[in-house]
């Protein structure tokens, strides 16, 4: 069963250009793993510093594996140094999907 993995973090405005590089490193890394179909990271054009995370897995597996991933783990202690906090993310379970006309 697929998984998505969408929410929110947050960072202080003035340091969401010192978390840019981090932040596609760990794209670019997530998107090489196996089991990823899709990640993403997206600025909120409304509230500065609020950045949306929208990630699909193919399996539980795969999002347990790219968690002890040691992109993650610079990917936190990066993140935490430079302060993003409110990390609001749900999992859902894919039931079904159907392509939209």
């Amino acid at each position: 069963m697929s998984l998505i993995v969408a929410g929110t973090v947050r960072v202080a405005p003035e340091k969401l250009e010192a978390l840019r590089p981090h932040a596609i490193d760990m794209i670019r890394a997530s998107r090489e793993e196996k089991g990823c179909i899709a990640y993403a990271f997206s600025n909120d054009l409304a509230q500065p510093g609020l950045i949306h995370v929208f990630e699909v897995w193919r399996d539980a597996k795969s999002l347990e594996a790219h968690g002890a991933s040691e992109h993650m783990k610079t990917w936190r202690a990066a993140a935490g140094a430079l302060g993003l906090a409110e990390r609001r993310l749900k999992t859902y379970e894919i039931a079904s999907e159907k392509e939209r006309p």
